[in-house]
């Protein structure tokens, strides 16, 4: 199962799942799909579709899931990582009102460079990202505060 993580922000990802809807009808991805969605308002008839759950419902579908698709929030990578889950990421974009601003491109590249996620810059990278996440061995994830307190700090200060 691949499971897709779309936060709590109040702002829609509709990219994302419209670029997963068409690795699935090229049957690129052949999985089942389910998507924590938050504000993104999207319908499908290839993909299991929750509004908002609970703490406990999203351990439990990070522990069953597979593969994790999400956004380029903390949060949801962190969660995934730290289970030792193969992780593709994929930043929201301040220039599709995704975003307040474009931070979440330093997160995942910083995860990626890490190498505990494959990371993308792009949902064109979607399907080679799908590839490469078969045989991709994620490292260990090792608490290290220093550069994500800094971009945080930096984007609290941007606010």
């Amino acid at each position: 199962m691949i499971l897709v993580l779309l936060g709590t922000q109040n702002n829609s990802f509709h990219r994302l799942l419209e670029e997963i809807e068409k690795q699935i009808q090229q049957k690129k991805i052949t999985e089942e799909i389910i998507v924590q969605a938050g504000h993104t308002k999207y319908q499908s008839e290839n993909m299991k579709i929750l509004d908002f759950v609970s703490n406990e419902e999203i351990e439990k579908l990070i522990s069953e899931a597979d593969v994790i698709i999400t956004h380029g929030g903390v949060g949801s990578i962190l969660q995934s990582i730290k289970k030792e889950k193969k992780v593709i990421a994929i930043p929201r974009l301040h220039k599709y009102q995704e975003h307040v601003n474009d931070h979440q491109r330093e997160i995942v590249e910083l995860f990626h460079q890490k190498e505990y996620i494959i990371g993308i810059q792009g949902v064109e990278q979607l399907e080679q990202a799908i590839e490469e996440i078969k045989e991709f061995k994620p490292k260990k994830y090792q608490q290290d505060n220093s550069k994500m307190l800094k971009i945080i700090e930096d984007f609290i200060e941007k606010c």
